[in-house]
């Protein structure tokens, strides 16, 4: 039997009157409040079961999976296809393709969900491993189909499930960590613009690593000095920090909340030879990023760049008044340890916060600090994290380079 003769033996989850227009303009998600809840009631559907949308007027919209769990109740696959092995791997081959032309060495996300039309699917590739995370319940059904795929295009040799993002909680899913083929039990690596790093797998932040944050990293160099003093705010594992370090600063201080975060951050630096001896001294403090602002401000300290890379203060639009203020707060701080004619990067993963929220949380931070603040260049998120043009959810990270002088008197 044909694609299109199995979909049209899908059930069906009908829209309201007009609530197509998103859907036409190129978006893949599907709320709540959009369904026809009379005709096609919620409750009645499986999480993650394979549906046909249909418009109020039974145009057919396409395929997608439903979570009645979820405020986003479906997504759509931009296919009629059934979804199987060789669909996934067909869209896996399509991501790959450009990442193969952007990335010398296959260090990368691979697959970054809508925009690679996988709605709820983010594989990152390091080398010969890859560690998968799904986020919603249509993905977690094509689990062993995604593994399969994975294993069809890459070959890889090893695969970790890490289960354990936030939005599982929303879709109603548990959070687990699997291996699903191959070891993990010790550090993994990432080269990144021939630098190495080790990373935790298991046990790290998302994947273990940030590639999105690659570009800026990379151009964060223009702006250290030889002989610099670089402070690195929400360290991680020293992604920022022995990359300065490495371009010629004298001094680098990662501070980070986990201990083990900052021990891999001091192995890193010496793996990379940016240690006291042979370019930059590396050094750690454990501690809440706002309270050992407070404290190297009280202490006079100063340094020529400052990095501030939280994680998002705000998930939910409803945090984003109290993330403002914590960005203020935390770039204000920021500045009160910079030295003048210094370089702020500040920076921000929260969809919810704006380009121009955070520009304007440094501003308000700038005149609270008396500053004179230059926004000398804005960055987003590397290529491997491609927007879709229809769905500006999938733009979400945000850098500003700004240089930070004494206020002009």
């Amino acid at each position: 039997m044909s694609d299109l003769k199995l979909a049209a033996e899908l059930p069906v989850l009908r829209l309201k009157r007009n609530e197509d227009r998103r859907l036409h303009a190129g978006h893949l998600w599907v709320f709540s409040n959009e369904v026809d809840a009379q005709q096609t009631p919620l409750p009645k559907f499986r999480a993650g079961e394979l549906v046909r949308v249909l418009a109020h007027n039974d145009r057919a919209l396409g395929l997608g999976y439903v979570n009645p769990q979820s405020l986003i109740s479906a997504r759509m696959l931009e296919t009629w296809q059934l979804p199987d092995v060789d669909w996934l791997a067909r869209r896996i081959r399509g991501a790959l393709a450009l990442r193969e032309r952007l990335y010398p060495k296959p260090y990368y996300r691979l697959v970054y969900g809508e925009s690679d039309g996988l709605p709820g699917l983010v594989v990152d590739r390091y080398g010969s491993s890859c560690v998968v995370q799904i986020g919603t319940a249509g993905m977690e059904m094509l689990k062993s189909q995604i593994q399969q795929a994975l294993e069809q295009v890459l070959h890889c040799e090893a695969l970790l499930f890490k289960n354990d993002g936030s939005t599982r909680e929303m879709e109603g899913l548990p959070s687990y960590v699997e291996a699903a083929k191959g070891e993990f039990d010790e550090l993994g690596r990432v080269l990144e613009d021939g630098l190495e790093f080790q990373v935790p797998f298991a046990e790290g932040q998302k994947t273990g690593w940030f590639f999105d944050q690659a570009v800026n990293r990379r151009n964060l160099v223009k702006y250290v000095r030889k002989g610099a003093r670089i402070l690195d705010v929400f360290s991680y594992v020293g992604a920022w920090g022995v990359r300065a370090a490495h371009s010629g600063a004298t001094e680098v201080l990662c501070v980070d909340s986990s201990a083990a975060a900052l021990e891999l951050a001091a192995s890193n630096a010496q793996r990379n030879r940016a240690h006291e001896g042979n370019g930059g001294r590396l050094t750690t403090l454990r501690g809440d990023a706002f309270d050992v602002l407070e404290d190297l401000a009280k202490k006079r300290a100063r340094f020529d760049v400052v990095v501030i890379d939280p994680p998002a203060f705000a998930k939910r639009k409803k945090d984003l008044p109290k993330a403002l203020a914590a960005y203020k707060r935390l770039n204000q701080l920021a500045m009160r340890v910079i030295a003048d004619d210094g370089v702020l990067v500040s920076c921000s993963c929260s969809y919810h916060v704006s380009f121009e929220d955070l520009q304007d949380a440094i501003a308000k931070a700038a005149r609270a600090a008396d500053k004179h603040l230059q926004i000398l260049e804005v960055g987003g998120q590397a290529p491997d994290h491609p927007v879709h043009p229809a769905i500006p959810e999938t733009r979400y990270l945000k850098a500003y380079f700004c240089r930070v002088n004494e206020s002009l008197k």
